[in-house]
């Protein structure tokens, strides 16, 4: 099977009754496929929290944020640092052999400034393979934050959505995009199972996709046309439907070019 690319929100970390049931799903999926599986995580709510804690100033642009060299520090603190070890915190719990990670990582992906409007915003695109490709017959499951590198050295904030296209992109893998989103609605808030380009571009003009859902859903379809196969959203939210979800089924919205 072609290994799978799962990207997180790190707001799930609040909930010890969520990592377990994510983590457990996970376990019993790698049993069951003994496929290759690849987590890449964002963490925009823990970084709003600590930068209003600091008294820093949350600006975006286009639904991305804006990142002076100061932001940049904190963002790192906590992508890089505190989600990442939790999340390989709690992998180790359940007893996989995991490892934690950012993009640069073996230049599995590559990174440069996306606007310099944004300061240290990133664009990602794939990487070598590699890197990823050893540390599986190693035996371990890459934990991946969504912190790049440029080939001169600064550190750089990429969405995590658009991070995960990149790097499933590098790996030619499958790609679930969970977040607190059970999957695309329609405007009479029914779940849409099945979207495509045309679909999406009629729903952003209605108004009806909005704000940062725009963003998930654009990655979603350049992942789906890129990696020539659906992309999957959905929500880590509904427990009981994971472990179908990491065995191929459809429980959110199926993403097609």
């Amino acid at each position: 099977m072609n290994p799978l690319v799962i990207k997180l929100g790190g707001v799930l970390l609040e909930s010890n009754k969520v990592m377990m049931r994510f983590f457990q799903s996970l376990v019993n999926c790698l049993k069951s496929y003994k496929r290759h599986v690849v987590i890449i995580h964002g963490g925009s709510y823990l970084i709003d929290n600590l930068m209003r804690k600091l008294h820093l100033q949350v600006r975006k642009k286009n639904g991305l944020r804006i990142t002076s060299s100061e932001h940049m520090n904190v963002i790192t603190g906590v992508l890089a640092g505190n989600v990442n070890k939790r999340l390989l915190s709690w992998a180790l719990k359940f007893n996989i052999n995991a490892i934690g990670l950012c993009l640069a990582d073996g230049n599995s992906v590559k990174v440069k400034q996306l606007d310099p409007d944004l300061g240290h915003v990133g664009k990602a695109t794939p990487g070598s393979p590699s890197f990823l490709n050893k540390i599986y017959k190693a035996g371990f499951l890459p934990i991946i934050s969504s912190i790049g590198i440029t080939k001169d050295g600064l550190l750089m904030h990429v969405q995590s959505d658009l991070a995960a296209v990149a790097l499933a992109t590098t790996l030619k893998a499958n790609l679930i995009l969970l977040s607190d989103i059970s999957s695309i609605l329609d405007g009479k808030g029914q779940r849409i199972s099945e979207i495509n380009t045309i679909n999406a571009e009629k729903l952003i003009t209605q108004g009806i996709i909005t704000n940062g859902m725009i963003i998930k859903v654009n990655a979603a379809l350049e992942g789906a046309r890129v990696l020539n196969c659906y992309v999957d959203i959905a929500s880590w939210k509904n427990l009981e439907t994971l472990e179908l979800l990491f065995n191929g089924v459809n429980v959110g919205t199926r993403v097609f070019v």
